[in-house]
């Protein structure tokens, strides 16, 4: 029997099917007592993880016999990947199994932004009757969508951007000019400012990295379209928020959805308290009940074959 530890929430059925095979500790909130978490880690062969705990030093210090981390989802950011390959600890992310419950987050989430009539509710259970002013949304047919990051979530975005009429740009420096992928997807290939130039939709999907970090700045944000909208699913750091923030109070942008944040929980006092325009989810892209049984039962699948050698 080995021993694996689970610090955030897992589907039940593979908690349970992990369970039947090994030595488990399941606790969703152990992400949040790191004194309970590094005693756990002691005799810890695996760790099984989302994206709230931090899998750094001060962490793998305390699991020497630790073999392998789950990541319930494809970010690795809170992972360090170096340490980890240094210590022989394989990483095993869930690569493609929550990319469907993103890609449509990003284009319902396009499509409330640009027709802007969908939080009128309690104005029409009041008796207002704001039809005038709700009568310039915009259909999302023949607009232009486009990628900042072409791995699969960004491919299937495409897809169903395209068989709603859109037009699709892409730009992603890590597949090249002559890649397949472009001629097979019908998706056109541009450069970053030519991208921000050209799309009524902007939707990010690219890794926090030292390159991407604050990619989406003021200067970049003031070439996008006039009207156009921002989606962030991918990493809260790859924005400038507060440029942002600036940007749709001057009604320069048409509106912005970010599920992703630089800092998680946003603190009080956010630059994107109160901002017109602007849709807050809680990193919930990707969770969704179908989303969440094919990430843990990938996981636990994968992490319950490599233990067992």
């Amino acid at each position: 029997m080995s021993s694996i530890v689970i610090s955030e929430f897992m589907d039940a059925q593979a908690v349970e099917d992990l369970r039947a095979r090994f030595d488990l500790r399941y606790e969703p909130g152990l992400v949040d007592d790191a004194p309970a978490l590094r005693q756990a880690l002691a005799g810890a062969q695996a760790l099984i993880v989302r994206n709230r705990t931090q899998v750094r030093a001060e962490l793998l210090d305390h699991a020497p016999g630790l073999r392998v981390v789950g990541r319930l989802g494809v970010g690795l950011d809170n992972i360090d990947m170096d340490l980890c390959a240094r210590r022989g600890i394989r990483v095993i992310p869930a690569l493609g199994a929550n990319a469907q419950a993103v890609a449509e987050y990003v284009i319902a989430t396009a499509m409330l932004l640009l027709r802007g009539a969908y939080a009128s509710s309690a104005q029409v259970a009041g008796g207002a009757w704001p039809r005038p002013a709700l009568s310039e949304g915009r259909e999302i047919g023949g607009k232009t969508l486009g990628l900042l990051g072409f791995g699969d979530i960004g491919r299937r975005t495409a897809r169903l951007g395209q068989a709603l009429g859109m037009q699709v740009l892409a730009y992603d420096p890590v597949v090249a000019a002559h890649a397949p992928v472009w001629r097979e997807t019908g998706v056109q290939r541009r450069e970053l400012d030519a991208l921000l130039r050209e799309c009524d939709v902007l939707s990010l999907h690219v890794p926090l990295t030292e390159s991407t970090r604050g990619l989406l700045d003021a200067p970049r944000l003031a070439r996008m379209r006039e009207g156009a909208v921002l989606i962030n699913t991918a990493r809260g750091g790859v924005v400038d928020e507060a440029a942002l923030a600036d940007a749709l109070r001057a009604g320069r942008l048409g509106g912005a959805a970010l599920d992703v944040f630089e800092h998680e929980p946003l603190p009080a006092g956010s630059a994107l308290a109160g901002v017109p325009r602007l849709l807050l989810t809680p990193h919930i892209a990707g969770l969704t009940r179908e989303s969440n049984l094919r990430v843990s039962s990938l996981i636990a699948e994968q992490v319950g074959a490599f233990l067992r050698g």
